[in-house]
């Protein structure tokens, strides 16, 4: 049985990058910022549906509470109109404070539910907005080279 890894450094260093999986941009409704929810089969043994799920739609309504409208948006592009822009020297946006508290999920979500299962999650604004990156890594201790041999037990735990 291979080692659980329990924090984001020991992934990186003692685990192979074995294949990254990308979900993409959903433009079903537009183009706000929204991910698909559709569950990538190379995920199938390492982590669970109902997880991977609930992560994506937390992401979604993240990126709808940044991309939302509303008084402070229009006050923030006022003084920035004002000020010839230079108030964002000084100041944080909304949109900036959200995305900040998006780095702050991802980053939990490694710790706690990914980098234990071999996974590791790339913030989208890392790519571009475009995809959501999911790396797979191999634990080299364990000595094997399949995908089919680091499966899961029902307790989550690697083999």
């Amino acid at each position: 049985m291979a080692t659980e890894f329990h924090n984001l450094q020991e992934l990186r260093h003692s685990a192979s990058l074995e294949t990254k999986v990308f979900i993409q941009r959903d433009y079903t409704e537009g183009t706000v910022c929204r991910f698909q929810t559709k569950f990538p089969s190379e995920l199938d043994n390492r982590i669970e549906r109902t997880l991977l799920e609930e992560t994506v739609k937390t992401l979604n309504s993240y990126y709808v509470e940044a991309e939302k409208i509303g008084g402070q948006s229009y006050l923030e592009g006022c003084l920035a109109c004002a000020t010839a822009y230079i108030i964002f020297l000084c100041m944080e946006t909304r949109y900036e404070k959200v995305l900040r508290k998006i780095s702050g999920y991802i980053q939990e979500q490694n710790e706690k539910i990914y980098a234990p299962r071999g996974l590791l999650l790339t913030d989208p604004i890392e790519r571009g907005m475009r995809v959501l990156e999911i790396s797979i890594f191999e634990d080299q201790g364990s000595g094997t080279s399949s995908p089919s041999s680091s499966s899961m037990s029902s307790t989550g735990s690697a083999r």
